[in-house]
């Protein structure tokens, strides 16, 4: 039944299988990943997924299936190592048949993540990020899950989530994994994920009907769509805020054989979390928004890139396109209109960051690291494949199905001049009510406080660790790219918070998530830890306050993207802001190695018997 059901994926092209394959583990590995290796029709371009899909059922990625890999896509063994060595989710070497990442983003530490994870390590006898000797089980961290409104969360297996963990959860888990029960089989409120909506408007409210905005682009027309979105004036809603008409028109004006539109779900950002909900509940609206964005630009086939912490939503995601599918909303003559064939598939990503810029992001659905690209060319001239791609946020997607249906003018006349129609805020922290808030941009930074039940609070990063810290006094200000740009996230942090941790986990973060490619980044990232660490340490000074700011105009304009260059954001701002939270760890005004001279000698007073005052640093004079 098995092998029935892979070699009817076979028979299709990938993108078009719905089906989620189950590898039954009675089957060699070798047989296994023959059959993953027809379902993709051996395409270098499947890399990730291949590698994705084979770790599920293996539970590792051994040399010998990177090597079978490698013959079947005629592609080097170096380039298969390199595309698993790249994504943390990738394992080279056995983890455990229960793998267990804790979400590591400050909210997560805030409520208490970090001794769960301690006291989970404690029961199961595990010593964090390595396997147990017996093979059961591993312990470790990943960055922020897309959770922080229900927090502390953790991963098992890269699959399954858990939300809102306890003492008492903890102690529950690791009997049941002392007692091999699959995580399938865990009470299911412990993985249940909430919307959680607090303030719904336009993209959070009432849904139109599955086709009616497609109905209504397809009675504009590919250029009226287009004219009709530069009339609304919709900016993109991942952070970078591009002209999203402009773009559409851009890729349609471009050469190519074939264009494709591709749908940025990888929701990375520490601290956000509104693309989980509209991929949850509010699907149909985005997905339309993509069927509209091909018919605007020409595209035949659509691609969405999931992240990896949100595997979970495959299937559903799945079923929803296969059910637009035989609503004839999606595949060939879409609504009935002759010409219009497009179709989506859903590349699941396999953690990491830097994948949310978009030339990333197609370099790993190309089956490559994400490594972001030189730019120009752009992706609307040479994207995905080298032809012309669209790229856009799920938010996006999502107010373009609402702009079609209603027109520009409607969406002009929500926010302001230079930021039109309403965003989502993924607020989370130290408020009473974490959630989605959606408000018109320019909504004031105290109202979204107030909305949300905070009191107390002494600052609110806007945009996530690569966004602006925002102090007390800064709270008039508004949402909108003419003063408060924001990707979304909205962590709110009350005056108990130490703003040097927040800064130093920010650090942290930035360090663990550079993909290397460019040394002012990979050193640089590296750098900015090991000072705040030592700062930490009690080892500080105002030396390394300056070498920090010193790192950040080096960083700002000489890394090869925008991870390195906004690496320091939260950092300078913080440093600006809250300087007395980083001056408690100076130990003094001149410089202070970042470890004790006169301990690392104790080796030599021991070998040569000498323990008198003149054997010790700190005696001379």
């Amino acid at each position: 039944m098995l092998r029935s059901a892979l070699l009817n994926c076979a028979s299709k092209p990938y993108w078009l299988c719905s089906c989620p394959v189950q590898i039954n583990r009675s089957i060699p590995a070798a047989a296994e990943l023959s059959l993953l290796l027809a379902r993709h029709h051996n395409d270098r371009h499947a890399l990730v997924q291949l590698l994705r899909e084979f770790q599920a059922v293996q539970g590792w990625l051994p040399r010998e299936a990177l090597s079978q890999i490698a013959a079947a896509l005629s592609v080097t063994l170096a380039h298969v190592e390199g595309v698993a060595g790249f994504y943390r989710f990738f394992h080279t070497q056995p983890v455990g048949v229960y793998r267990v990442l804790f979400s590591d983003n400050i909210t997560d530490r805030l409520l208490g993540s970090e001794g769960l994870l301690l006291e989970l390590c404690q029961r199961l006898k595990v010593a964090p990020n390595q396997m147990r000797g017996d093979g059961r089980v591993s312990v470790a961290t990943t960055s922020c899950t897309g959770l922080g409104d229900q927090g502390p969360a953790a991963l098992i297996n890269h699959r399954q989530v858990l939300t809102r963990l306890t003492s008492e959860r903890i102690e529950q888990m690791a009997a049941l994994i002392e007692q091999q029960v699959a995580p399938a089989l865990w009470p299911a409120e412990w993985s249940q994920v909430d919307d959680q909506i607090r303030r719904a408007d336009v993209k959070l409210g009432p849904q139109p009907g599955p086709g009616q905005s497609l109905a209504a682009a397809l009675a504009r027309g590919p250029q009226g769509v287009i004219d009709e979105l530069k009339r609304s004036r919709l900016r993109g809603c991942g952070g970078a805020g591009y002209a999203t008409g402009t773009k559409w028109q851009l890729c349609r004006n471009a050469t190519g054989l074939m264009r494709y539109v591709v749908c940025n779900a990888d929701e990375g950002e520490p601290g956000t979390f509104k693309d989980r909900v509209l991929l949850t509940s509010y699907a149909d609206s985005v997905i339309e928004g993509m069927t509209i964005a091909a018919l605007a630009v020409g595209a035949q086939r659509g691609l969405m890139y999931l992240r990896g912490e949100y595997r979970y939503l495959l299937e559903h995601l799945q079923a929803l396109l296969q059910r637009r599918r035989q609503q004839g909303l999606l595949g060939s003559s879409i609504q009935g209109q002759s010409g219009f064939d497009f179709d989506i598939e859903i590349h699941v990503g396999a953690g990491a960051y830097v994948c949310g810029e978009e030339s990333a992001l197609i370099e790993s659905l190309e089956g490559k690291r994400g490594t972001p690209r030189i730019r120009p060319p752009f992706p609307v001239e040479c994207g995905y494949l080298g032809q012309p791609t669209t790229v856009n946020n799920v938010e996006t997607f999502c107010a373009v199905s609402h702009i079609a249906l209603n027109g520009a003018e409607w969406w002009a006349g929500i926010g302001t001049a230079q930021s039109t129609g309403t965003k989502i805020h993924s607020v989370s922290g130290d408020c009473e009510r974490p959630g989605l808030y959606e408000y018109p941009f320019g909504t004031r930074i105290g109202h979204i406080l107030e909305d949300c039940g905070a009191s107390d609070t002494q600052a609110v990063q806007v945009g996530g660790p690569s966004g602006v810290c925002l102090s007390a006094s800064e709270f008039g200000r508004h949402i909108g790219f003419e003063d408060v740009p924001t990707a979304g996230a909205f962590m709110v942090f009350d005056r108990s918070r130490d703003m040097f941790q927040v800064a130093r986990n920010f650090a942290h973060f930035f360090a663990h998530e550079s993909c290397g490619f460019c040394t002012p980044c990979r050193v640089g990232t590296e750098l900015v830890v090991r000072r705040l660490d030592k700062l930490q340490r009690g080892h500080g000074s105002s030396q390394d306050l300056d070498e920090l700011f010193e790192l950040d105009k080096l960083m700002h304009g000489a890394t090869h993207c925008g991870l390195g260059a906004a690496a320091c954001n939260p950092l300078r701002d913080s440093i600006a802001k809250f300087r007395p939270a980083f001056e408690q760890h100076l130990k003094s005004l001149h410089f202070v190695p970042g470890f004790d001279l006169d301990a690392e000698l104790s080796q030599a007073r021991l070998a040569t018997g000498r323990d008198d005052t003149g054997a010790h640093l700190e005696t001379l004079t």
